[in-house]
């Protein structure tokens, strides 16, 4: 599995989470274990996934903050799914740049959510970086 692909297994469980309303861990283990072939990147998984369970609500304060108009509840789950996952890569993964956050989260929104969704993930994400100086960037 390559890293766009756990990107996409991250994105997938983070919805799961959104939809059920059950933060937990365990998630991540059902996931795994249903192929041998996420192990190559199951350090990711592993940091993303702990990484989004345990800064949820400092994850989604960002989201309020920087998501003018609209609130958390509002925004479909896959969007904000794609957003969380981004933001804790941005804020806690120091080897991905900002950059290439950014443009994954875009491309999982052209393969899962609307039209307008691109330049709404994109416009938050530009703007979080951009206001919180964030330099990461390769």
């Amino acid at each position: 599995m390559n890293r766009k692909s756990a990107r996409e297994l991250c994105m997938k469980i983070i919805f799961d989470m959104l939809v059920n309303k059950e933060y937990d861990i365990k998630k991540l283990d059902y996931y795994l274990a249903e192929g041998e072939e996420n192990h190559s990147q199951k350090t990711y998984i592993d940091t993303v996934v702990h990484s989004t369970i345990q800064h949820l609500e400092e994850i989604n304060q960002i989201i309020k903050k920087y998501a003018i108009g609209w609130t958390v509840d509002r925004i479909a789950k896959v969007d904000l799914a794609i957003l969380q996952l981004a933001l804790v890569e941005i804020q806690y993964i120091e080897d991905i740049p900002y950059n290439v956050s950014i443009n994954e989260a875009v491309e999982l929104a052209k393969k899962y959510s609307g039209d307008e969704s691109t330049s709404f993930i994109n416009g938050i994400l530009g703007r979080f970086v951009e206001e919180e100086g964030i330099k990461k960037n390769g």
